[in-house]
């Protein structure tokens, strides 16, 4: 499979379009980036940011938040198994641990380990957008946003409304969603409740995951208090996940949970934002799933959070500032129990120049850690206006990670933690160029980062475990390129987009006869997404992805959905990886060939 289809596509498109382009109803460029605290309204943003809209998601083949990712360059997003039953999150070459999560501007990140940050992914029914940051962003979230981070929007006021949707398909594939919205004078509402289960694509990868959530605003004439619960609850086989894909017998549960509480305050120049969570993860392994009183872990881990984030406007521009401050906690029959507190202060200043021209948001991020002590990364982001259509934007940043529990206590016969690991640190730089018009978005970026102190698994000689060692260097660079083209033909509006992106890894050899680490990023990654129609109520999308690795690895995978749309009614049929692609995104688990999803969504008013 290659490029042509799409590259045909695109030009029998360019050559038949006879119509007057007409604006997107998508103004991207009023959207304010809502996780941090100085607000800026996407097009004035001097970092790489992508969004994914309302309307990208009701028309992406995707059924899941981790396939949804899947669909923007520099995301690398490595299932096992189907529907993100269990996927880990990279950004731009790093590793799972190296990136963050947030809801509604919550951290979702895990003491434990990486691999649970989607853990608590959301239904795609209940997001009203995805925010994706690449690129250091330290200064703005703390730890853990080590190459970038990923916000979920959850959808605030909507109409009195609700919606029942089901849908099967291969693999046995059942669900089923209800969505509740109700509005009162002063208080409004959304519940979402949803199933899925499966037989499984292949011997032991069934699944059974639930999901709920409730979002409610109460006080809304004055000043809304916001408060949000989910649960996610997931059960599944987990064939070759984890140890060696030999272990067939894998079995995992995971239970996730958020609460949190938001308001705001504005008067004159003064914005705040208070805001305290909770966020529970379980984790229940077991080595073989016939044998439970065999090989198994157990792990629990809380975090209770408080902060408050603010901004001021003067005449020398706008102040960010915050406090945040967590209590973790942890209890787990393989890594102990353990708790760290960490408090963290944030402080940046956004200064226009040259008639609003140009600007430089200098910041810096400042935490203490119980057990790490003292930690502290600056950046700085500048923007120049070329045009009014073409910006300029660089930024400079240290990061870090504060190694895991898995990292600094796991052990097993084969590995074992270290309790004296360092933070692992990097210095990252960036250059891009945004064009914007009303029928064409591009970016183009340039970006490096060198990183050190990072965590390896190793041993001297092959009958003694892997240890975790702070031993390798890596210096990461290479660049990103995506265009949007949005045209009318047949009367209807149509959008076409292209995004690849680059990367070189050059890790620092070592005269280890035995090591884990292993760079397995995305040298070359290239998607390509049609959304069309061109009939009445009808829309349909192709999407096609491809991939090189550093170890070798290509495959290329199309997808393609079919949506009928009319008065409540929504019909909808995906079908993924049609051509039957022979791949694996992790762990040398196979992915799942050709399967079909059918759907139908109807919505009481």
């Amino acid at each position: 499979m290659n490029f042509r289809f799409l590259i045909l596509l695109l030009v029998f498109s360019l050559q038949i379009k006879a119509q007057e382009i007409q604006e997107s109803p998508e103004n991207l460029d009023e959207i304010v980036i809502s996780a941090q605290r100085i607000e800026i309204p996407f097009s004035k943003d001097s970092r790489t940011i992508e969004i994914i809209t309302t309307a990208d998601i009701e028309k992406s083949p995707a059924t899941s938040l981790a396939k949804l990712l899947q669909e923007v360059a520099g995301l690398d997003i490595r299932q096992r198994g189907t529907n993100g039953m269990q996927a880990d999150l990279y950004i731009r070459g790093g590793g799972f641990d190296q990136t963050l999560l947030l809801i509604d501007g919550i951290k979702m990140d895990d003491a434990q380990t990486g691999h649970h940050i989607l853990n608590a992914a959301l239904p795609l029914e209940i997001i009203e957008r995805v925010e994706i940051i690449k690129g250091p962003a330290a200064r703005v979230y703390g730890q853990n946003a080590f190459t970038g981070a990923v916000n979920i929007i959850t959808k605030k006021k909507s109409p009195d409304q609700l919606s029942v949707a089901l849908r099967g398909g291969s693999y046995e594939q059942l669900g089923a969603a209800v969505t509740a919205s109700s509005n009162f004078d002063n208080s409004n509402h959304l519940m979402h409740y949803s199933k899925n289960v499966s037989e499984g694509y292949r011997y032991n990868t069934d699944y059974d995951t639930q999901n709920y959530l409730l979002k409610s605003a109460f006080n809304t004439h004055n000043r809304p208090i916001e408060v949000l619960a989910t649960f996610t609850d997931r059960k599944f086989g987990a064939n070759g996940f984890y140890a060696t894909p030999s272990a067939t017998d894998q079995y995992e549960e995971t239970q996730t949970s958020l609460v949190g509480i938001t308001t705001r305050y504005k008067k004159n120049n003064f914005t705040i934002t208070p805001q305290v969570y909770w966020r529970r993860n379980q984790d229940l392994y077991l080595y073989d799933r016939q044998n439970p009183t065999g090989y198994r872990n157990l792990h629990i881990s809380n975090k209770v959070g408080a902060q408050v984030n603010g901004s001021y406007h003067s005449n020398i521009g706008i102040t960010g500032f915050g406090v945040n401050f967590e209590k973790v906690f942890i209890s787990s029959n393989n890594l102990g129990n353990h708790s760290r507190t960490i408090t963290t202060l944030f402080l940046e200043q956004r200064f226009k120049l040259l008639n609003d021209r140009v600007d430089l948001t200098p910041g810096v991020a400042m935490s203490y850690y119980s057990d790490f002590k003292f930690h502290a990364f600056p950046g700085i982001d500048a923007g120049m206006q070329i045009t009014n259509n073409l910006r300029a934007y660089a930024n400079i940043g240290y990061t870090y990670r504060i190694p895991t529990y898995t990292d600094l206590y796991y052990s097993d016969p084969t590995t074992l933690g270290n309790d004296q690991l360092k933070p692992e640190e990097a210095i990252a730089e960036e250059f891009g160029l945004k064009y914007r018009k009303s029928n064409v978005n591009l970016t183009l970026s340039l970006f490096n980062r060198d990183s050190k102190n990072l965590i390896d698994f190793i041993k001297t000689t092959e009958d003694e475990p892997f240890k975790a060692t702070n031993i390798r260097s890596l210096n990461t660079k290479g660049f990103e390129t995506s265009i949007d083209y949005r045209f009318s033909m047949l009367n209807f509006d149509q959008k076409i987009n292209f995004g690849y992106t680059f990367i070189e890894d050059k890790i620092k050899e070592l005269d280890l006869p035995y090591s884990r680490y292993a760079i397995n990023s995305l040298k070359h990654q290239f998607i390509a997404n049609f959304r069309s129609q061109l009939i009445k109520n009808f829309s349909q999308t192709i999407l096609y992805k491809y991939a090189v690795r550093n170890a070798g690895d290509e495959y290329g995978v199309m997808d393609i959905s079919l949506n009928y749309q009319k008065n409540n009614f929504d019909i909808s049929l995906s079908a993924n990886n049609i051509f039957n692609a022979e791949y694996t995104e992790t762990n040398l688990v196979p992915m799942p060939k050709g399967n079909l999803l059918f759907g139908v969504a109807y919505k009481f008013d």
